[in-house]
């Protein structure tokens, strides 16, 4: 079982994580919703089933595995699945309300979209993740049945279970985030530079308005026990 001060820190990186990650769909969004994705020029021909898709984007990656014919199951957190079952509503588009609102709930569907909607206008890069695992990479088949076993409803972390965690998992058979462990260590060498002062205290405020704590209790029970935490 995490520490206090440990589940602490990762509640702060899951709420640092949503903002940086999400404040570009939500800008670019009209009252916060997605427009449609602008029409794709995919050859999907050449992407074979079990493929590992990566989508790269501002500010993160967006990962799923290709099961044929123009589809892609992929993990997106979603609040719709938690209030109906009717697959004709879940598997519309998923706005940034859905999305929002997933995050925060904890909750996700691993779905199957078109190529065009996933990658949403974006390039593709296929199977680019192989030559990080070497001999992990499983048969194409196995990791498009995963995936295809994995279908529906799911719990959701932006550390612990995002949409690499279900890649990474059907492929190479090890559920793991590279851009989540880059993105805790670029926080833990922030908080390390003595001279990064304003971004520590940037940190801190934000402590405040993500766990909703008054500044009274969070430097003491929060501020100061993450630093000591990320420190170590």
């Amino acid at each position: 079982m995490k520490n206090p001060v440990q589940q602490a820190a990762s509640l702060l990186l899951e709420k640092l994580m949503m903002l940086l990650v999400h404040v570009r769909p939500l800008l670019a969004g009209s009252g916060g919703e997605t427009t449609p994705p602008p029409p794709g020029d995919y050859d999907t021909s050449c992407f074979k089933r079990g493929d590992l898709l990566e989508v790269p984007r501002t500010l993160f990656i967006h990962f799923g595995i290709y099961l044929g014919e123009n589809r892609v199951a992929h993990l997106m957190p979603d609040i719709l699945p938690s209030f109906t079952d009717d697959l004709r509503q879940i598997q519309q588009v998923v706005t940034n309300k859905r999305l929002i609102l997933g995050v925060i709930a904890r909750t996700a569907s691993v779905r199957v979209d078109t190529v065009e909607n996933f990658a949403y206008g974006g390039s593709i890069l296929v199977n680019h993740m192989d030559r990080l695992f070497e001999d992990q990479v499983l048969g194409s088949e196995e990791a498009a049945r995963r995936a295809e076993k994995l279908m529906g409803t799911t719990a959701y972390s932006l550390l612990w279970n995002n949409c690499e965690h279900f890649v990474t998992y059907c492929r190479y058979g090890a559920p793991v985030s590279f851009q989540t462990d880059k993105f805790c260590e670029t926080v833990k060498m922030i908080i390390r530079d003595q001279r990064s002062v304003l971004a520590s205290v940037l940190v801190g405020l934000a402590s405040i308005v993500c766990l909703g704590l008054a500044p009274s209790t969070t430097l003491p029970t929060i501020f100061i026990p993450f630093f000591l935490w990320m420190a170590g």
